[in-house]
């Protein structure tokens, strides 16, 4: 591979992370457009257990506001130990693993959430920009308890 291909591919590989961290990071902060911006167009799949499989990103994004878009309900998403492998000679498609922890608070009542788990992802370039096309998570762990206190 000459060396122009490879600082694709690390390009290509950067752009998968920063698309990744941007979803993680738009959860948090309840920005919903930047959170659907993060998926592809049309028909795609998410399955995040019980809390739903979606076939389209406006499907997913509607229980999300529901769900998390509420002054009580405060998360923090830490993706880490990405495994990303690009697919493919034109490299437009890729697939990745995540370890996710995430932590809830209920500002209200106090009571905390902690969740362990994996995504596994799958990515295609669309017109020059990386978009999540599937992606499921499975938890691994879950803790909870009523002993934090928010600190806007």
């Amino acid at each position: 591979m000459n060396l122009e291909a490879r600082i694709a591919r690390l390009e290509a590989l950067e752009a998968i992370q920063r698309l990744k961290h941007r979803y993680l990071n738009a959860c948090d902060l309840k920005q919903v457009e930047s959170i659907r911006d993060c998926f592809a167009e049309g028909e795609i799949l998410i399955d995040y257990g019980p809390i739903g499989t979606f076939r389209d990103r406006d499907s997913f994004v509607a229980v999300y506001r529901e769900l998390a878009c509420q002054p009580r309900v405060i998360d923090l998403h830490h993706g880490a130990n990405p495994e990303i492998y690009l697919l493919g000679e034109d490299g437009d498609e890729a697939v990745g693993r995540w370890a996710l922890c995430y932590c809830n608070l209920d500002a209200e009542t106090g009571a905390t959430r902690k969740l362990g788990g994996f995504y596994q992802d799958r990515y295609r370039r669309v017109d020059g920009q990386w978009r999540i096309v599937a992606t499921a998570f499975r938890g691994h762990f879950e803790t909870s308890g009523a002993s934090l206190q928010h600190t806007p």
